[in-house]
């Protein structure tokens, strides 16, 4: 009843009052953060320029290419030009980099040099191969 508590034996009379979202318990719950490695952002980031410019291309090419200014055939010339010009944008990179995530992960956690090291996530080596500065306190955690 309050905080999630159990009574194993005995009676509770109780009076449930609502509270809204100032309880200590809603105001402690938080949505969880997900983690994103910058390779994939940078991915995304190149990604949507890479849509925008063949958006642009695909205009320019049906501009040039002397299209009438009817409703019936503009928008499908636009779009017979995106379809052509779709290649810009390589779908298969995203797959690639993630299966060799999970390749280089595999090795790490294979590694010899290394005993009892686990990587629970696959922006690990990524980010290990970022790292500028390695900052450790006097009980060895790293930060």
């Amino acid at each position: 009843m309050w905080a999630n508590t159990v009574l194993a034996t005995g009676r509770v009379i109780g009076l449930v009052l609502y509270t809204g979202r100032e309880s200590r318990m809603s105001m402690s719950a938080k949505r969880p953060r997900t983690k994103f490695g910058r390779v994939d952002a940078e991915l995304n980031y190149l990604t949507k320029l890479l849509l925008l410019v063949m958006a642009l291309l695909a205009l320019l090419c049906a501009v040039l290419s002397g299209l009438q200014i009817t409703q019936a055939t503009w928008w499908m010339t636009f779009f017979r030009y995106v379809l052509l010009l779709s290649n810009i944008i390589p779908i298969s990179l995203r797959v690639n980099l993630d299966f060799a995530k999970i390749v280089y992960v595999f090795y790490v956690n294979k590694d010899e040099s290394f005993p009892g090291t686990i990587c629970r996530n696959s922006n690990i080596p990524e980010e290990m191969g970022r790292v500028g500065f390695l900052l450790t306190d006097k009980t060895g955690t790293l930060t």
